[in-house]
């Protein structure tokens, strides 16, 4: 197909899409969206009949995860189909129907690595939001050293029976099932040994208890996990060789993490607005307009640097610049939050209570929320040092 032709269907698609979007979301699904509002399903979600009526729509589409094979359940599109489709519902202000860690991580690990009986069982009840998964990877012992995790699977036969503590695990008390990182052999260096299984976590011996943050919320979660089952069909790759599968998943969640605000609701004013609303707290003055000057400076170059990456990978399979985008990604935002902090002065004490507005409390939770995010993921010492050994071949 010719430019021309390409751009001409692309043009046709958006029309078809932009109708198709006007026709199905319904309109609540086009106001901003609060934190309580996002969308992870799974069966222990309570939706909304519009939320669950979006969600439906959309799956039966595939365009909850419009790049995945269709015969998984997804939608097919190519990268500049996707972008189409993601252009209009930001038009229109359509809401994502569905988030999670299954479609950021899980399901483009399974799509690399996974079994074709894997694929069919768990991909499509991903796309329709059916089953929630969170992520069992740190370990009380294992944070930036992942491959010194202890968690143990003792093989059976069939099965294996898998106990240890997973520390961290985001959303663990809402979720169905659990990718997660074992020890399967105590033998040689400690990246081998270690197995990628998927594990269903309403079963005897999982003990699952929510930690509470400093911003008022109780995201992340101790996993317990006493001699519980796991079938051999469920690991995913070869045993003892999870941890490649494991790298594999991190850069997803890398990727994800370096425009995590793409997927959060937006704040009721933006950095530059509330430089405007709280002028009185900083007087103005060159410093603080330099300040946010190199803030969105900082955070444009991010974006062009994300649309550059993408079109490179989908161009040549990798972009060289992926590997920093973690790091710089996270690092901004709290830059941002940070400085969001500062304009407010004193109004930026109120986590809640009287005497503080809505856009003031929100505010300083998600400053304090983001204190978790350049340790998620990898910490950004931990990114340094691959960009440092990958890309600049410095020695270790």
């Amino acid at each position: 197909m010719s430019t021309q032709q390409e751009k001409s269907a692309l043009e046709g698609f958006a029309i078809e899409v932009t109708q198709w979007l006007d026709d199905n979301c319904p309109l609540s699904m086009r106001q901003p969206a609060t934190m309580d509002d996002l969308v992870y399903g799974g069966k222990k979600a309570e939706l909304s009949a519009d939320q669950q009526l979006w969600l439906d729509r959309m799956a039966s589409k595939g365009w909850t995860v419009p790049t995945w094979p269709s015969e998984y359940g997804g939608g097919g599109l190519s990268a500049a189909e996707a972008k189409v489709l993601k252009k209009a519902m930001a038009k229109l202000g359509c809401r994502p129907p569905l988030i999670g860690h299954a479609i950021w991580m899980l399901g483009p690990a399974l799509l690399e690595y996974g079994s074709e009986q894997q694929k069919q069982q768990h991909l499509p009840q991903i796309v329709r939001g059916e089953i929630r998964w969170c992520q069992g990877y740190s370990e009380p012992g294992a944070g930036s050293d992942l491959a010194n995790i202890r968690c143990k699977a003792v093989d059976q036969g069939d099965h294996y029976l898998v106990s240890g503590q997973k520390s961290w695990t985001t959303d663990g008390d809402k979720s169905d099932w659990m990718f997660c990182l074992v020890r399967t052999d105590d033998s040689g260096k400690k990246q081998h040994g270690i197995s990628f299984v998927l594990i269903d976590m309403d079963q005897p011996g999982m003990a699952v208890i929510p930690v509470p943050l400093i911003n008022g919320t109780a995201d992340f979660c101790d996993s317990f996990l006493d001699n519980v089952v796991v079938a051999k069909d469920m690991v995913v790759g070869e045993i003892d060789k999870g941890w490649s599968v494991a790298k594999g998943l991190l850069v997803h969640e890398r990727t994800m993490m370096a425009d995590l605000q793409a997927f959060m609701p937006k704040p009721k004013y933006s950095i530059t607005e509330l430089a405007g609303l709280y002028a009185k707290n900083h007087s103005t003055t060159q410093a603080w307009r330099d300040d946010l000057a190199r803030q969105q400076m900082d955070a444009h170059a991010l974006g062009l640097t994300q649309a550059r990456v993408a079109e490179e990978s989908r161009v040549n399979g990798y972009a060289p610049a992926a590997m920093a985008l973690k790091y710089i990604g996270t690092e901004l935002d709290q830059q941002r939050e940070e400085l969001a902090m500062a304009m407010l002065g004193s109004q930026g004490l109120g986590n809640e209570g009287e005497g503080f507005a809505q856009c003031e409390v929100d505010a300083t939770k998600s400053f304090l929320l983001s204190k978790a995010l350049t340790i998620g993921g990898g910490t950004s010492e931990v990114q340094l040092n691959m960009v440092a050994k990958h890309r600049l071949k410095m020695p270790d």
